[in-house]
């Protein structure tokens, strides 16, 4: 497919230019803090004409923590438009339908000209979305389209802020807003709905109340079990031994972790799943000989102000805890319980409504959430160069090789690949199984949250850790890079 055209769109899109020279670790800093600030007013900035009943409603808030959105701001619509252009040309550009190589750089100004157009396109689309279907509900009729731009604009400006932050910050723009929500709902979380409960359940007296404040801080508990258990999984890995042919007795290792594509399956594979239950939300209006059909697919009852209720799609979708479950005294043991005896509705299109008991919707969306990190996962690294065959050109252009074998990208591939795909595909699991155990524990900040938090920040570690060491030694970056 000619991809001419996108060279004329890049002229008319505005794009944030790149700092003239290198920024040191101290700029990057700087610029990522600015960003941080921003990002924050805009998360505490309400949207104008929204209907206050309806923001405060009970919402999915995992969905919000993932898409790094608080309902009811101008941010609602989050990095949602991001994530799926990215997985969209993805699988696009797989596909052949379009063949773009990133590694040239005419050909990469083109990708990301038509990633950035597609973000635009579906924050409007999403926009639209969410207040045509009552996700958020405009105050008035003629509110509508003045909140449709608010939330356009302020997912626009968010996909603005990850293009500065990936050209001045210090990690991209997706890891660091996606931290930050999780951050600040854990600790608004504790301090104001787990701390209060507890305090309830002391002031209530009676038998129960130590063993009820205990428990209402089970989601903390949780947390902090997810958190330190993941930190402990990222410093697992295998270490190749290499050694630089150029100078002998020079070598060094190569890490390949166990999480070799860290978090991302799960950010991609997640995504989907939520914007399955908002974008088929059309399927309510269906009526006629397909209503059966549309209802099997997806069923969103009247009473779930816009929220997935049942069908197949209900089926993929992450448990969402109630907020009765961290705001009333015994609401998480009731939340366990819902989760052992509960049911889902799913419309058969022979027979109604069946009952389906909530442990076998935990088993479909367990197993439909790691399978889907898997496939990403393997994508992923054939994506972004990080698939044995790119690795061994890597390491042949920079003059390492493996002790033992000839010096062959080919040699080296074939021993990469002994390692890599397996890692890929064992660490896709492991953080599908993680991230969905944890979000049917009911974690505060989402097991996934917390699991996405852990990966950035280990990330964000490691890449301060680079740019401080070649600050310290400039000649490792001509060597290196």
């Amino acid at each position: 497919m000619a991809l001419e055209f996108l060279d004329h769109i890049s002229r008319i899109i505005p794009s944030i230019k790149g700092p003239g020279a290198p920024l040191s670790l101290r700029e990057k800093m700087m610029w990522t803090g600015v960003i941080i600030v921003v990002y924050f007013l805009m998360y505490n900035t309400k949207a104008i004409g929204l209907n206050p009943v309806a923001v405060s409603a009970p919402i999915q808030q995992l969905i919000s923590i993932l898409f790094a959105a608080k309902t009811g701001s101008i941010i609602t619509v989050g990095i949602s438009p991001i994530v799926l252009s990215s997985i969209l040309l993805q699988l696009i550009n797989g596909s052949g339908i379009i063949k773009l190589d990133v590694n040239d750089p005419q050909q990469k100004a083109r990708f990301q000209t038509l990633q950035k157009s597609l973000a635009i396109t579906i924050a409007l689309v999403e926009s639209s979305i969410f207040v045509s279907t009552g996700y958020v509900l405009a105050a008035s009729q003629a509110m509508v389209v003045p909140v449709i731009l608010q939330l356009t604009l302020g997912s626009i400006f968010i996909i603005y802020l990850d293009e500065m932050m990936s050209k001045y910050g210090v990690t991209s723009g997706l890891n660091l807003f996606i931290a930050s929500g999780v951050s600040y709902s854990i600790i608004a979380g504790t301090f104001g709905v787990l701390l209060p409960t507890a305090i309830q359940a002391v002031a209530s007296g009676g038998a129960t109340a130590l063993s009820n404040a205990v428990i209402a801080f089970i989601p903390l508990f949780v947390a902090i079990a997810v958190f330190v258990f993941s930190i402990y999984i990222y410093e697992i890995k295998v270490e190749l031994p290499l050694a630089f042919d150029q100078f002998r007795g020079v070598g060094g290792r190569l890490p390949l972790p166990l999480l070799y594509v860290s978090v991302l399956p799960v950010i991609l594979a997640s995504s989907l799943e939520f914007s399955l239950t908002v974008w088929l939300h059309f399927l309510s209006g269906v009526t006629g000989p397909l209503q059966s059909l549309a209802r099997f697919v997806a069923y969103y009852p009247p009473q779930n102000q816009g929220l997935i209720g049942g069908g197949l799609a209900y089926l993929i979708a992450p448990l969402s805890p109630p907020a009765t479950t961290y705001t009333t005294v015994g609401g998480y043991s009731t939340y366990i319980t819902t989760l052992i005896t509960g049911t889902s509705q799913l419309y058969m299109p022979w027979g109604g409504f069946v009952l389906v008991p909530e442990w076998i919707h935990i088993i479909i969306y367990t197993l439909v959430l790691v399978g889907l990190c898997v496939i990403f996962g393997r994508f992923w690294i054939e994506m972004t160069g990080q698939s044995p065959k790119n690795i061994s050109e890597q390491l042949g252009d920079m003059g390492w090789q493996i002790p033992g074998f000839r010096r062959d990208p080919r040699i080296v591939e074939n021993v990469l690949n002994k390692y890599i795909p397996t890692l890929t595909m064992v660490g896709s699991i492991f953080v599908g199984l993680l991230a969905a155990l944890a979000n049917i524990s009911g974690a505060i900040g989402t097991g996934m949250g917390i699991l996405l938090t852990v990966g950035i920040i280990y990330m964000l570690y490691q890449q301060l850790k680079t740019d401080q060491l070649y600050e310290t030694y400039p000649l490792l970056s001509k060597i290196t890079k």
